[in-house]
């Protein structure tokens, strides 16, 4: 028997089932109109940020990392909730307009800019994160000949890369941001282009449960640019210093700790280096908003067996959730935390009577939900519930694969 991620605190049960705003999961079932859904709690977003703000510095806004979930409602719904949008591609951009985010909000970052997007960033205002001496080029051809000083920002790949988080985003070698040594020389050149200088950005890297590798980090990021600025001669008005913020998905992964992040940034921001001392500070953040906030459905269709092996087949899988499946950078597949929505709470009193594998309704062996877990008896008809399913999910998988489509999303 394999064990599962811990279900986060936040849901409860009504009458045996998940409840999810407020609404029974066959409630909400009913008013999508079909499994497999995607459920997004406002609620608990909202206190995600709340308790992000309580813990953080005043001084440091907060934004949102479109990628990690970029349904319209919950775009339209956050943008009165944080300070900032964080987007990596022109149709992102788009959509941030569409949703309600201001130019002066929103920043763009990404190796592999089209001049389309470069020129549509520019056209409307809103701040390039630079990847190379190349792009910072090319927007400055694209300003020239609107007639536009473009608002840019430089990526930094620091030399440094942040401990035990999941995907390393910085430190040698990388397809994101330029290295730090030849920073300084490229900051000059944007300042003595006319354009309109925005600082830095640097994103070293994400999913880190361990509170003190992100103060350490924000710490190196801190003394990083201070040097940048200082050898390029020119003031930071603005440093996106990434986030990193992790969410417990597998059996002993633990929440993290805000508050020693928090106190150790306050005590950076009171002795800061003098070129930072007139900065704005932001952090951004995805998955640790909204990951936890969201639940994947589906309805089981099949029960069989096979060599002792007892299965749950769903109409749902790796299509919407490949993240769960494994298939998403995993090196070794683990389980998510999962349930069986219509009999929510009996694994935690004692009633979990057997093991099974839950799989997806594609035809392949890589469409695994969970192996070997212990669940109430389920049966066809049951809905398995998949938690952690609110960032990298519906967007981040391939909903086409094999004519499947894609699930119902809903925010409430």
């Amino acid at each position: 028997m394999k064990p599962t991620g811990p279900i986060p605190a936040d849901f409860a049960a009504k009458d045996g089932e998940l409840v999810i705003g407020g609404k029974t999961v066959s409630a909400l079932v009913r008013e999508a109109g079909d499994t497999p859904l995607f459920v997004y709690s406002r609620e608990i977003i909202a206190a995600r940020i709340a308790a992000v703000r309580a813990a953080m510095p005043e001084r440091i806004a907060l934004h949102y990392a479109m990628k990690a979930n970029p349904y319209p409602p919950l775009l339209e719904w956050i943008a009165d909730e944080v300070d900032g949008l964080d987007i990596a591609s022109g149709g992102e951009l788009e959509q941030a307009r569409t949703a309600g985010f201001l130019p002066r909000e929103i920043s763009f970052a990404g190796p592999g800019k089209r001049d389309r997007e470069l020129e549509a960033a520019i056209a409307t205002g809103v701040t390039l994160n630079v990847e190379s001496e190349g792009e910072a080029k090319r927007a400055l051809k694209i300003g020239e000949r609107r007639g536009v000083a473009p608002r840019l920002a430089i990526r930094v790949n620091p030399g440094f890369e942040m401990r035990g988080s999941g995907m390393k985003m910085g430190g040698g070698a990388k397809p994101f941001g330029i290295d730090e040594d030849r920073v300084p020389a490229l900051a000059r050149t944007i300042v003595d282009a006319g354009a309109q200088w925005r600082g830095f950005h640097v994103y070293s890297g994400s999913q880190a449960l361990d509170p003190q590798a992100i103060v350490e980090t924000q710490a190196q990021v801190i003394a990083l640019t201070a040097k940048l600025a200082d050898e390029a001669d020119v003031p930071v008005p603005h440093l996106n210093m990434g986030g990193g913020f992790g969410i417990p998905y597998f059996s002993r992964d633990t929440p993290l700790d805000l508050a020693p992040i928090g106190d150790a940034l306050e005590q950076q921001f009171a002795q800061l280096p003098s070129a930072l001392q007139d900065t704005q500070f932001a952090i951004e953040l995805g998955r640790y908003l909204v990951g936890e906030a969201g639940v994947y459905l589906t309805t089981i269709l099949d029960r069989k067996e096979s060599h002792g092996v007892t299965y749950l087949v769903t109409d749902g899988g790796l299509h919407h959730q490949l993240a769960a499946s494994g298939n998403f950078g995993t090196v070794v597949r683990r389980n998510y935390p999962v349930a069986i929505a219509n009999r929510f709470g009996e694994e935690a009193t004692g009633q979990a009577s057997e093991e099974v594998s839950v799989v997806g309704c594609l035809c392949t062996p890589l469409d695994r939900l969970a192996d070997n877990v212990a669940l109430p008896r389920a049966d066809v008809g049951d809905m398995v519930a998949v938690f952690c399913a609110g960032a990298y999910g519906a967007s981040a998988s391939p909903a086409t694969f094999l004519g499947q489509g894609p699930a119902h999303e809903m925010l409430v």
